[in-house]
């Protein structure tokens, strides 16, 4: 047990080991707690909520529980192992082995990536998991009924996947963590049973923040890929659903630094890894998968458009989502990265008066975005650290308007065809190329015939 707080001060640099104390679950009530401490300080206990219970479970569903725990314990515990990233790790209620200890090597180091490089760290051949011997056997199958829990943050892309699934037939849960209203009525709009999960983080967190701790991205998609498995087993279902992107796998390039992505735990590596442990160490018929990893942003844009049911719903941008809460006074600030790469990935597949309509205003034809959208273009600027596209589709989808009467005479696009396209390879800024379904995935086998039709229709 740690000591009172009011014996006990953060002192980030003086911190010697950060500690996995336990994590528990109730499953009458369904809220599971996550422990953590540093050095002999006070406990840190981050609790989830998965509403449903009691939930009964058999022995063999009761002990993939539990391993879904532990690997929740161990993947959330990076919201707070970055407050002081320690050189000691210590995992004191139960033993991993050596397969666990990578993949959640490779999820700290990776997940930290930008955190890292905004903070000056490296961390580099710091983070080590304890570990024992390796696992005895496979986990088994559970015999999980049929059913996805679908993960929806309010964006273009989970609605893509939402409307894709119901297109095939394929039961559904429209599933969220936190309190977010936006999120709440995209959801709602959506018609299909919903399931809002709680999380919330130790207190003490933000006081260490306001005490100096080390602060910056986390993997928040590994965080929530973790939290939507055990309430996948809890509730007995087979698939855990994502709609992260091909775009995601590829990060902002830094002179003298190398690749850095944001959104690292919605790219390929993350999914494959995360999905394949899933299987093999925590229920065998569980499958985790991204419905959008075959498309790039510019495919999913245009999916999107097939449909304007969410028009006055859905938001992308990430000024309006916050740990503390939302500000949902407008759903598009148009000035961050995310509207600026949502309003020019629709721009091409969209008609304008729809678009400008969704958002408010015209952003190409505001010279004050021209600095955001020359980063998009990777353009005397390295991409945004945000989840958008690859630069190579932002110069296709401008391209594209440059050529088209109704865009052509917005600032930002005579800018473009004025500046910056003559600088381009004009067989590199074509639409169609980017608009390939590709073959690298996770989806089930039985799904994924006649999804790949569905999106090339």
């Amino acid at each position: 047990m740690g000591v009172d707080m009011g014996e006990w001060r953060f002192q980030r640099d003086g911190i010697k080991a950060f500690r996995f104390v336990r994590c528990e679950l109730d499953a009458a009530t369904g809220v599971a707690r996550l422990v953590y401490a540093f050095d002999d300080g006070p406990e840190l206990v981050e609790t989830i909520t998965i509403p449903g219970a009691p939930f009964a479970l058999d022995a063999a569903r009761a002990a993939a529980v539990q391993r879904a725990l532990q690997l929740l314990h161990l993947i959330t515990g990076v919201s707070y192992y970055k407050a002081a990233v320690p050189g000691e790790i210590r995992i004191e209620s139960y033993t991993i082995d050596a397969e666990t200890a990578a993949l959640l090597e490779s999820v700290y180091l990776h997940g930290l990536g930008e955190f890292a490089y905004r903070n000056g760290l490296n961390l580099h051949g710091r983070i080590r998991f304890p570990h024992g011997a390796d696992a005895d056997a496979a986990a088994p199958a559970l015999g999980l009924r049929e059913h996805a829990l679908v993960a929806i943050g309010g964006g273009k892309d989970s609605l893509v996947s939402i409307e894709a699934l119901r297109a095939l037939g394929i039961d559904q849960t429209v599933t969220w963590i936190g309190g977010s209203q936006l999120i709440k009525a995209c959801a709602e709009r959506t018609g299909l049973p919903t399931l809002n999960l709680g999380r919330a983080l130790a207190p003490q967190l933000f006081d260490y923040n306001r005490e100096g701790a080390w602060n910056g991205h986390i993997p928040v998609t590994a965080v929530n890929s973790a939290i939507l498995v055990l309430a996948a087993l809890l509730h007995g279902v087979d698939q855990v659903v994502f709609s992260n992107e091909r775009s995601a796998s590829y990060g902002s390039l830094i002179e003298g630094t190398g690749e850095v992505n944001h959104q690292w735990s919605k790219g390929w590596a993350f999914e494959s890894a995360f999905g394949d442990y899933v299987e093999k160490h925590v229920a065998a018929d569980l499958h985790y998968y991204s419905l959008l990893r075959p498309l790039s942003e510019l495919a999913v844009a245009r999916q999107f458009t097939r449909t304007d049911r969410y028009d006055a719903h859905f938001s992308s941008c990430n000024r309006n989502f916050h740990i503390l809460g939302e500000r949902p006074a407008n759903r598009w600030c148009g000035v961050c990265p995310k509207c600026h790469f949502v309003f020019l990935a629709l721009a091409p597949f969209m008609p304008k008066p729809r678009l400008v309509g969704i958002f408010g205003r015209n952003l190409l034809d505001d010279p004050a975005q021209t600095g955001g959208y020359d980063a998009l273009l990777e353009f005397q600027d390295h991409k945004p650290f945000e989840c958008v596209g690859e630069g190579k589709e932002s110069r296709a989808a401008m391209a594209a308007l440059a050529a088209r009467p109704e865009w052509r005479e917005d600032e930002l696009v005579k800018r473009f065809a004025r500046e910056i396209l003559p600088q381009l390879d004009a067989t590199e800024l074509a639409i169609a190329p980017l608009l390939v379904i590709d073959e690298e995935h996770r989806i089930p086998a039985k799904l994924w015939d006649r999804l790949r039709a569905h999106l090339a229709a």
